[in-house]
C-alpha cells in the first residue's frame, strides 16, 4: 500500500481498496487480494458483487482503516503518538471535556489541537496540488533531458533514508556493474554499499510473485539460480523488508 500511496485517491486510501478499470477488479490495499467484476463472492451465507465483497473483506480481515493508517510511522503520517491517541478519541465521539479528563489537559488544549488538525489538512491539500503540478511538469519534460525519475520505495522498507535516493539511470548503471546478466538473472557479487544492496534486492525480489506464499525450499530454488550465497540474499530480502516470513520460516511472501 505504502509504495502506491501517491497514486491513490483519498477515497481509496480511506476505504482500503482500489478499482483497477483495466483488469476490472477491486483490490484490497492491505493484502492485495483481488475481486473480479462480474463474479459473486460468499460472505456469511450471502453473496456479494466485487465492490461490496472487497469492502467486507477489508472490514473483516483488516479492521478499521483509521487504526491501519495511524499505525504508520511518523515520517509518513506527521503525527505524534499523542496526536494519534487524540484522533482516536475524537473518532470515538468523545467531547473535548471528556478527552481533557482522560488525558489530563485543559479542554481548551484539546480544542486548539483540533484547530491544528484542520489547518494541517488545508496545508496538506495545497501541498498535494503543488506536488501534482510539479510531477506533471517532470513527466512532460522527461523526454527532454530532464533529471531522471526517482525509483519508488518498496512497501516493506524498514529504514527510509538516503540509500533509497536512486534514479532510474543509477539503477541501470548499478545493475550493469553487479549483475553478470539480467536474463537469466545472475549476480556477480553482493555489494556492501547500501544503494547497491537496494538495487540488487529490488531486482531479485521481482523474481517472486505478489500474493503468492513460498516455502523456504521454493525461495532457495529461485535464489540459487541467481547467486551461490543464496542464504545471504534470503536474509537481506527479509532484513530490508522486500519479503516477510512466518516465525517458523515455513512461508515467505513479498511485502
Amino acid at each position: 500500500m505504502l509504495e502506491r500511496l501517491l497514486g491513490l485517491s483519498l477515497d481509496e486510501i480511506k476505504n482500503g481498496y482500489a478499482e483497477n478499470t483495466e483488469k476490472r477488479t477491486h483490490a484490497c490495499l492491505i493484502c492485495g487480494k483481488e475481486f473480479e467484476a462480474g463474479e459473486v463472492f460468499p460472505f456469511d451465507g450471502r453473496f456479494y458483487d466485487a465492490q461490496k465483497a472487497v469492502r467486507l473483506h477489508v472490514e473483516k480481515e483488516h479492521g478499521n482503516m483509521l487504526d491501519i493508517l495511524t499505525s504508520f510511522d511518523k515520517k509518513l503520517t506527521g503525527l505524534t503518538e499523542n496526536q494519534k491517541q487524540l484522533i482516536s478519541m475524537i473518532c470515538d465521539g468523545l467531547s473535548d471535556g471528556e478527552i481533557a479528563k482522560r488525558t489530563g489537559v485543559a479542554a481548551a488544549t484539546v480544542r486548539h489541537q483540533r484547530f491544528v488538525f484542520r489547518e494541517k489538512a488545508k496545508q496538506a491539500k495545497t501541498y498535494l496540488a503543488i506536488f501534482e503540478i510539479m510531477e506533471k511538469a517532470v513527466s512532460d519534460k522527461r523526454g527532454k533531458g530532464y533529471e531522471d525519475e526517482l525509483l519508488d520505495i518498496h512497501e516493506g522498507a524498514k529504514m527510509i533514508d538516503d540509500r533509497y535516493l536512486i534514479t532510474e539511470s543509477e539503477e541501470k548503471k548499478i545493475s550493469a556493474s553487479v549483475f553478470e546478466s539480467l536474463e537469466p538473472l545472475k549476480l556477480k557479487y553482493f555489494s556492501s554499499k547500501e544503494k547497491k544492496k537496494v538495487v540488487i534486492l529490488r531486482r531479485i525480489a521481482q523474481r517472486f510473485e505478489k500474493g503468492v506464499k513460498y516455502s523456504e525450499k521454493d525461495v532457495n530454488a529461485v535464489l540459487k539460480d541467481i547467486y551461490d550465497d543464496y542464504v545471504t540474499i534470503r536474509r537481506y530480502l527479509i532484513e530490508y523488508g522486500f519479503m516477510e516470513r512466518t516465525r517458523d520460516c515455513k512461508e515467505y511472501w513479498l511485502t
